[in-house]
């Protein structure tokens, strides 16, 4: 298990290494200069030069990325133009917003996905299974961020159940209570399209399992279905399934950016967004490659698990 893991973890730097490469590429293509975004009405001629100078800008792109990417290597992300405080600070306060969300979104999706795809297998063709299909379509169909606007328009401006916005309470808040209101149409709306992926893929494995010799061996002995399907069944089924929620992990971490700006939750992906516009371009390459990692790191978390299942996939 071990060497497996390694070999894994090997396998993600060049992953990583790549990632860096097309981040800051992709920046120093953006039009614009971030000397003019940064000093706006000073943005005299003589002043865009010296801050240029200073920040290293006016250095051949390649110089610009090695320095970056030595600089990475030893953990120090760079300082934000915009805020004036260390890259690294900043992704790191941020991302425990992030990480609220985008789990509570993943935990919802993975629960309610296999659930949904056992039921539907386990009623093929039936009244469940059809309904079941109906929603989790419909679902795929719905973008979260529109789907979000929604919720905000019945639940918080008409119904006035929820808040529309935020993490907490402008005025009197910050308990347990006040962070689950804030969080609950956020989480939905990122964890729906994840929920009919997971479910539809989850309906496909179990029916590939429930046609093998050793469920129809389980019957025959008399097992009870309830066990054949949630116990035998959804266990060895689970070694497909693992693989598709590390995909929608990833799905569900990148989709937080633009939840996170239609409930102004105060995430990394808000960060980002508001570094795009103020060209802040070391606060959204070390977010950019923070999340990345984080991504990567998750997919050879699933990867063992898958292997813990099933050893055969460590050779």
């Amino acid at each position: 298990m071990g060497s497996y893991i390694l070999k894994r973890l090997v396998s993600a730097v060049p992953v990583l290494f790549g990632i860096t490469i097309i981040v800051f590429l992709i920046m120093a293509m953006i039009p614009g200069d971030p000397a003019t975004a940064i000093l706006g009405a000073y943005a005299t001629p003589e002043n865009v030069e010296r801050l240029n100078r200073q920040l290293g800008l006016d250095r051949p792109l390649w110089q610009q990325y090695f320095i970056w990417l030595g600089n990475l290597l030893q953990g120090d992300f760079g300082r934000s133009f915009a805020l004036n405080r260390p890259v690294l600070d900043e992704i790191l306060d941020r991302f425990s917003a992030t990480l609220i969300l985008a789990g509570t979104a993943f935990v919802l999706c993975s629960a309610l996905g296999i659930a949904a795809g056992v039921v539907s297998a386990a009623r093929q063709y039936g009244f469940a299974d059809r309904a079941i299909t109906f929603v989790v379509i419909l679902g795929i169909s719905v973008p979260s961020f529109f789907l979000g606007m929604m919720m905000i328009l019945l639940f918080a401006v008409q119904l006035r159940w929820l808040p529309a916005s935020g993490m907490y309470a402008v005025w009197g808040g910050g308990g347990v209570w006040d962070l689950i209101r804030h969080l609950t149409m956020p989480a939905l709306a990122l964890a729906v399209v994840a929920t009919g992926v997971i479910a539809r893929l989850s309906r496909g494995a179990m029916l590939e399992v429930l046609r093998q010799d050793f469920i129809r061996t389980a019957r025959a002995k008399g097992v009870h279905e309830r066990r054949v399907i949630w116990r035998h069944a959804l266990r060895a089924a689970m070694v497909g399934i693992i693989p598709v929620l590390g995909i929608q992990a990833g799905f569900v971490l990148s989709g937080a950016v633009y939840i996170e700006m239609v409930f102004q939750w105060p995430g990394v992906g808000r960060m980002l967004v508001d570094a795009i516009l103020k060209r802040d371009i070391l606060l959204v390459q070390g977010g950019v490659v923070f999340v990345a990692a984080c991504y990567v790191g998750f997919n050879i978390l699933v990867d063992v698990a898958q292997s813990l299942l099933d050893p055969r996939i460590r050779t």
